[in-house]
């Protein structure tokens, strides 16, 4: 396995690769901070914010700002002052730090990230990864998905949780024709879901911190995404599912990729 990162494009992993094979869609690993997916918030615009087809700021911010800290042939370690920034700040006014520690074995990568509540109040959790996974060597009409016992989330026209859902029990199929923009809630500890085909199985991992998911597999890419979420699309604004780290204390969540 190998693993690259671009710290001054939002600490966002942009190759990884198993036997010489990209694993990655052209998009890579993005963190989503401070919050994953959509946020019906209304927020001054900003040459460091996306926006959605509805206008809505979708992914976070993309800071520039990283400074890596640690760096060896199997991890990188690097940190975000997020309070360090007034334009940062004036999209999301809870300062903190942010550190993400990569580590790479002979067929897993492990991230970890943690969040330091730096100042005077406390921070809510809603921020995670967007790992685009694509299978070297098959097509996309023949990927077999695995998918865990979950809480499927309804969302109304701009993909924001209505409050309902249903819980879904475990899948195994071919992906098909088939497309996702899909939001989940209540996962277990250790919740895996998984991609196969071209003699490769990639596994998503969730580890401690992450209770919620997005999967996203569009028509116009060869690519899925199995998301990693500490709370739900839009919980900054609902604050259904929301957590809170206290000032001078940390939270860390970890999921891992693994290839066999």
């Amino acid at each position: 396995m190998q693993v690259m990162f671009a710290p001054a494009s939002g600490m966002l992993g942009i190759s990884l690769r198993h036997r010489g094979a990209e694993l990655l869609g052209a998009r890579g690993i993005p963190l989503l901070h401070p919050w994953a997916n959509r946020l019906t918030a209304d927020l001054p615009d900003s040459p460091l914010l996306a926006r959605d087809e509805h206008g809505l700021p979708i992914h976070g911010v993309t800071a520039p700002y990283w400074e890596v800290f640690a760096c060896t042939n199997w991890a990188i370690a690097a940190q975000l002052d997020f309070g360090a920034y007034p334009e940062l700040l004036e999209l999301f006014p809870f300062p903190h730090r942010i550190v993400v520690r990569a580590f790479i074995g002979a067929r897993t990568l492990t991230m970890r990230t943690t969040l330091i509540a730096s100042g005077d109040v406390s921070v809510p959790l809603a921020f995670g990864f967007h790992p685009y996974l694509r299978v070297p060597g098959a097509m996309r009409s023949t990927w077999r998905v695995e998918l865990p016992a979950m809480e499927h989330l309804e969302l109304d026209e701009r993909s924001i949780p209505t409050g309902a859902s249903e819980v879904v029990a475990p899948e195994s199929f071919v992906l098909g024709a088939r497309t996702y923009d899909d939001g989940y809630a209540g996962l277990e500890r250790h919740a895996c879901f998984a991609l196969s085909g071209g003699g490769r199985r990639i596994v998503v991992r969730f580890g401690d911190g992450y209770p919620c998911a997005q999967i996203y597999a569009p028509a116009d890419d060869d690519v899925i995404c199995f998301e990693p979420m500490t709370a739900p699309t839009n919980a900054l604004v609902t604050g259904d599912g929301l957590n809170w780290v206290r000032p001078g204390s940390s939270f860390t969540a970890t999921f891992a990729i693994e290839v066999s």
